[in-house]
């Protein structure tokens, strides 16, 4: 189980809802905190939170690249971020980091899941995706794992898992030291 039992998860960069939703139907135990810059993502989140209101919490709205954005928040176990850090500039990574580090107490696990770079060994449709992404917006862009790892451990945490997953994806799960 990769969650432990009475789970409270702050899902970073929500996006429309689907995650927590599904995953508060497959665990009725867990508590699942929706946060989101984007206020039509929260729009969607809301409604799901009304759906399901004693596991959904209604969406925060929180930007990681704000410092100390993770000080008002309620105590969590783990965080939940999906697709997020190769659609925004790496201060949100950093960010991300930074707060799962404070967030977070030892044990606890960050999941991260999305493309990744590996170096010359990289899947051809994540280096395409990375350059389609750079002509978008020049900050953003697939990261380095060993970036993405390294700015982990930095902030107190180490790679427990890499699961590999559909199209060219990982699920990434640090845990807290």
């Amino acid at each position: 189980m990769m969650l432990p039992q009475g789970a409270r998860v702050l899902e970073i960069a929500s996006g429309a809802g689907q995650h927590g939703a599904y995953f508060t139907e497959l665990r009725p135990d867990i508590i699942w905190q929706y946060s989101d810059v984007d206020t039509d993502a929260q729009e969607s989140q809301k409604a799901y939170a009304c759906e399901n209101s004693s596991q959904l919490k209604l969406p925060l709205q929180l930007d990681v690249t704000q410092g100390n954005w993770w000080q008002r928040l309620e105590p969590i176990t783990n965080i939940y971020c999906a697709n997020m850090i190769h659609i925004a500039p790496w201060e949100a990574a950093l960010g991300l980091a930074k707060g799962a580090g404070e967030l977070l107490q030892a044990g606890d696990k960050l999941f991260l899941y999305g493309p990744f770079l590996f170096g010359v060994d990289s899947a051809q449709s994540n280096l395409d995706f990375t350059a389609n992404l750079k002509q978008r917006n020049p900050v953003w862009g697939v990261r380095e794992l060993v970036d993405v790892e390294e700015l982990f451990v930095e902030n107190g945490f180490y790679l427990d898992q890499k699961i590999t997953m559909p199209r060219d994806n990982y699920l990434l799960v640090f845990r807290k030291r």
